[in-house]
């Protein structure tokens, strides 16, 4: 690796960091436990840097990250004793697809002006890969985030009550 990429790298972590920091802070997250939210979101959002900057593709490099991200989560859950959600979430925010929704929205005002329309004929297509891209995006966070709490699910699904009253049994 050139010291170019490192440096981008570094950069990346670092700014991904004060983010999941941030959104722990506004989360209203422990404050013992800030830097983790911090700590998780800059390796999250690093690993996908790295993997985007290596060739793998945007949704599959997402994906990866927002998996280690929920395993992680877990993992330092258990060790602070404290639900992952409080660290996991702020983390996760730092992969939305903001850019692209925003690229969304502004070719849909685009839309009203004809003579935009007539510029770019391929503006539709601009808005529609856009579009699949933030909510297919969306979907793999959510997916990502969703597995690692399904993998190390700590109930039966036996156990989980729906709504019913439990039998409550009498002491002797």
């Amino acid at each position: 690796m050139t010291s170019e990429l490192l440096l981008r790298i570094l950069l990346d972590f670092v700014l991904a960091f004060v983010v999941g920091f941030c959104w722990g802070i506004l989360f209203g997250s422990p404050k013992r436990i800030l830097w983790m939210a911090g700590l998780l979101g800059a390796l999250g959002h690093s690993l996908r840097f790295v993997l985007l900057e290596s060739g793998v593709v945007l949704i599959t490099a997402t994906m990866i990250s927002a998996v280690t991200i929920g395993i992680l989560g877990i993992y330092c859950a258990h060790k602070v004793h404290h639900p992952p959600v409080v660290f996991t979430m702020p983390a996760f925010i730092t992969m939305i697809p903001g850019l692209y929704a925003y690229r969304t929205m502004l070719g849909c005002i685009k839309l009203t002006d004809p003579a935009i329309v007539q510029k770019t004929p391929d503006i539709m297509v601009q808005i529609g890969h856009n579009l699949m891209l933030t909510l297919s995006l969306l979907a793999i966070l959510a997916i990502g985030i969703s597995i690692a709490a399904l993998l190390f699910r700590t109930k039966s699904v036996k156990e989980i009550n729906f709504g019913k009253k439990q039998k409550v049994k009498k002491a002797e």
